[in-house]
């Protein structure tokens, strides 16, 4: 199973360009991926730099059929003009894995006055993947506040926890056809997505801290370049908006129990096609 993780800031490229398909392209170039985890997804959001289209989730299945396309909204605001769509942003994930169960949380968002800050939330889905059914979870949190960014980690945590409860002591479906389905929930899960949260830092580690309770998560590139620090994913050619300099901020993160199935990690260094750079994710 191939996982690509990218922040694609709805389309836009290093040099400020917006063109949706291209990055879909590019997605597509780098690797033949089952997954596509992506953050800054918009729907009429126009008036953002470079004016992406005004349904971009609906842009991703025209150009991935085949796959399912999921979204899970952020934000969620009304339109600056009449007859435009409601304002929303969040995340996406496509994948042509069959799909069972898929749940959109809403993240903490703790008032912080000195910091601006938007809702933000978590896409979780669970996936047939070849070797059995797992949790996918796609997430983007608070760049501003890292208070909200702790309340993320804690939220991301204990969603974990849930899932793996549920997958200890599932309750039945109270019959085939309603909506009071079978409550079992993998344990085994890939959480990934831009966590603005630099490598080694308050958050990074937090979300690493080990569970008494559920598997604990490994980070995988770590895993397969131990004694290593990840190459930076962010600010690498746009200079403008990352004036201070190139990070390591987004990360996919796996249960320790899929530790043994991890092929591959990497970080693309060298597409232009966003701020931010794609990370990709092979699973035997």
């Amino acid at each position: 199973m191939r996982l690509l993780n990218w922040n694609i800031q709805w389309g836009r490229d290093a040099q400020g360009s917006v063109d949706l398909a291209r990055t879909v392209d590019e997605a597509q170039r780098l690797v033949d991926f089952d997954v596509l985890a992506l953050q800054e997804v918009t729907r009429g959001f126009h008036a953002l730099p470079g004016g992406p289209a005004d349904d971009q989730f609906e842009q991703l299945a025209t150009a991935l059929p085949g796959f399912t396309v999921l979204d899970a909204i952020g934000v969620d605001l009304p339109p600056l003009e009449h007859g435009r769509p409601r304002r929303q942003f969040g995340n996406a994930l496509a994948t042509r894995l069959p799909v069972e169960r898929v749940i959109r949380h809403t993240l903490p968002w703790p008032a912080d006055a000195g910091s601006p800050s938007m809702q933000r939330v978590a896409l979780e889905a669970v996936l047939q993947a070849p070797s059995g059914p797992l949790r996918v979870i796609v997430t983007h949190l608070e760049f501003y506040s890292l208070a909200q960014r702790l309340a993320q980690v804690e939220a991301l945590r204990q969603m974990h926890r849930e899932a793996a409860d549920h997958a200890a002591h599932p309750a039945p479906a109270e019959n085939a056809i309603g909506p009071f389905a079978a409550t079992d929930r993998p344990a085994s899960a890939i959480v990934c997505g831009d966590f603005n949260s630099e490598f080694g830092s308050q958050a990074y580690q937090r979300f690493l801290a080990p569970f008494d309770d559920a598997p604990s998560f490994i980070d995988a590139w770590v895993a397969l370049h131990p004694g290593r620090k990840p190459p930076p994913t962010a600010g690498v050619y746009d200079k403008v908006q990352w004036s201070t300099g190139p990070i390591a901020c987004d990360f996919v993160f796996v249960t320790d129990d899929l530790r043994a199935r991890l092929r591959r990690c990497e970080i693309n260094g060298a597409t232009r096609a966003s701020d931010h750079q794609p990370v990709l994710l092979e699973l035997a």
